[in-house]
């Protein structure tokens, strides 16, 4: 075990050394002590008869209190109240290594203290015997001095600031379950971090103080509910990453940042926020002379704690400042480097973060299709189901999504699969939605993505859903024959489903690309999202290496990825149609299918589409036999 810090508080009588040092040791995690309660008998006597203590009285109380200073030194350390009035006593009690002992003088004047005096009780030390302190009282420029003519909250606040001179390299503001786990991540890295967290009564109170006790090494972090303490103690230009909710809290923490903020520090957003929201304030605090980083964090939990992916996007001059502490905490690639890189201007690090989502919600709906066909149309039990998985995993499909599903299918309470007790009425935080409509905004089809979180919704009207199922009784079939070419279809199309699926969110990126001018690395994407995120796993890392080899290439058009796909067209076709015929909904599974057929056709039904909108609203149409850049109308009456 590491030695302790002695926090020595000296001064007159009546200064507050006893209130202060409760409240700091308190906050420190550590013992207090009061240097009164060491005194012998005979001195207190004498001090209650109204006799001061000389320098003989004292010496053998000195002592004991440096012999116990030495004990509190070799284990958590101390807070010792302490009058210590002349250099010679605090001589005395220096019997450990003076880098363990913080002296801290409360200073105040006479009538302060003298009026303080009056109003306590039950006190053995007299007003009377007041002067004889201020007269005895030798100052030093060990330590610090702190003026007691403020609250003790204050003073609290003005110690510990004083006793950090050496700054924090980093600020982290919002400990909820995500800036907790970062926060441990940082630390884990050796950096020095200041924490903050609002305070509410009844809510959420002492929520920073409480982190700094629990971390082993505390001396590593401190943690404050008050914003300007909170700001000084980081060394300059300042880097604070927000872990606060999206929307207008984010706002609502910046706005309150600003008046503290000094030229060049960095804001670094490390929430699911919106991108243009991110462009927005990036020009904000930019025009204050500030930077701004808007930074996607994917990996949930435990990715926060042990490394994420991250996904910063914003000036280059905001990530040459800041993306050092961004890359030290993300998780590493099979090269080990970082899986964090810098993704491009203004928001473009969030709308990564956004598409990935997206990719994350059709896999995710992907995956309960398929568990739900081979539970009810297959009729195989949880943990069967959870064997197929794992072959799957061995034959390149390992993913950590199929990971989790597979423990989850094993999940038992009781005798029972923990699953079969879960309501189906899936929740979202909206991230799915809005790559939907990013998509909409550029004019590319996102059929997987947009078919999940319709899922998602479609899931949420449970009671619409059961009165249908009682009014309509639509029964749903089960496999009759020998599963085992069922099981192979199912592999085939899962494997083409989720290739669709990441070409779709991979061809949203290239064409936001092109559209901000953002000129995006899609491998270099990829490669962030090969650990640490929600999506990784095999295709990621297969789609890192085709596109380091051309980043404009589609998904679905890399011989490698043709290769893969052109046996399990079929397989994949069949699957949604025996699944349909069979009574269940493939959301994911047929929007996959769809787009692909619709993607891989010369000839699509567009021609009717584009002669019906001639027709009603004269849009005009363009003709197989004339060139591209000639338009027509037609008079559709016969």
């Amino acid at each position: 075990m590491g030695k302790g810090v002695i926090y020595i508080l000296f001064g007159v009588s009546g200064s507050g050394k006893t209130t202060i040092g409760k409240k700091l040791a308190k906050d420190f995690n550590i013992p207090f002590f009061d240097a009164d309660d060491f005194h012998p008998e005979s001195n207190i006597k004498k001090m209650s008869d109204g006799f001061p203590l000389n320098d003989s009285d004292r010496e053998p109380w000195l002592q004991k209190l440096a012999n116990e200073i030495n004990d509190w030194n070799t284990k958590r350390g101390a807070v010792l109240a302490c009058s210590a009035l002349k250099q010679k006593y605090r001589e005395t009690l220096k019997s450990i290594d003076k880098e363990y002992i913080k002296w801290i003088l409360l200073d105040g004047s006479f009538d302060l203290i003298a009026n303080r005096m009056e109003k306590r009780k039950n006190h053995f030390f007299k007003k009377e015997m007041l002067l004889s302190q201020f007269e005895t009282l030798e100052k030093s420029e060990e330590g610090i001095i702190i003026n007691i003519d403020k609250s003790s909250d204050e003073i609290v606040n003005e110690i510990t600031s004083k006793l950090n001179t050496k700054k924090s390299q980093l600020g982290l503001v919002g400990l909820g379950v995500m800036g907790k786990s970062l926060a441990k991540n940082l630390l884990s890295k050796n950096f020095t971090l200041s924490v903050y967290n609002r305070q509410v009564d009844g809510y959420e109170v002492d929520i920073a103080k409480n982190f700094v006790k629990q971390q082993p090494d505390s001396h590593n972090v401190l943690g404050f509910d008050d914003l300007k303490s909170f700001v000084d103690s980081i060394e300059r230009p300042r880097t604070i990453i927000l872990m606060v909710n999206a929307g207008k809290p984010v706002d609502f923490v910046i706005d309150a940042l600003i008046p503290f903020l000094s030229e060049d520090d960095c804001i670094v957003d490390g929430g699911n926020s919106h991108y243009k929201s991110t462009f927005e304030r990036s020009n904000r605090l930019a025009d204050k002379g500030f930077h701004f980083l808007g930074v996607g964090i994917s990996g949930g939990e435990e990715g926060a704690l042990k490394g994420p992916s991250i996904m910063p996007g914003g000036s280059k001059e905001a990530y040459d400042r800041s993306g050092d502490f961004l890359e030290a905490i993300a998780a590493r690639d099979k090269a080990n480097n970082p899986c964090c890189t810098y993704i491009g201007p203004e928001g473009s690090g969030h709308y990564v973060k956004m598409v990935h989502n997206g990719i994350e919600y059709a896999e995710m709906q992907l995956l309960a299709e398929t568990y739900h066909i081979l539970r009810f149309y297959g009729k195989k039990t949880p943990d069967q189901i959870a064997a197929i998985f794992n072959i799957w995993r061995n034959n390149g499909l390992d993913s950590y999504l199929l990971e989790i599903t597979t423990d989850i299918l094993l999940k038992k309470e009781g005798d029972d699969f923990l699953i079969d007790k879960i309501l189906d009425k899936a929740g979202q935080k909206g991230t799915g939605g809005w790559s939907t409509n990013a998509a909409l905004e550029v004019g590319m089809p996102l059929s997987t993505i947009s078919e999940s979180v319709m899922a998602r919704n479609i899931s949420g009207i449970k009671s619409k859903r059961v009165e249908a199922s009682e009014i309509y009784q639509l029964k749903t079939s089960s496999i009759s024959s020998d599963d085992t070419v069922f099981i192979e279809n199912l592999e085939k199309a899962f494997r083409a489903a989720s290739i669709i699926n990441h070409h779709i969110g991979f061809e949203l990126l290239k064409e936001a690309s092109n559209e901000y001018k953002w000129k995006l690395n899609l491998s270099e994407i990829a490669r962030i999202w090969t650990n640490g995120c929600i999506i990784r796993g095999d295709l990621m890392e297969q789609i890192w290496e085709l596109f380091l080899s051309n980043n404009d290439t589609s998904l679905l058009l890399f011989s490698d990825i043709v290769t893969i796909m052109k046996p399990c067209v079929s397989s994949l076709s069949e699957i949604v149609s025996v699944g349909l015929k069979a009574g269940f909904s493939l959301p994911v599974l047929s929007a996959a299918t769809n787009y692909f057929l619709a993607y891989t056709s010369a000839q699509t039904s567009a021609n009717m589409i584009q002669a019906q909108r001639d027709y009603f609203g004269a849009h005009t149409y363009q003709r197989v036999d004339s060139s591209l850049d000639e338009y027509f109308h037609t008079n559709w009456k016969h």
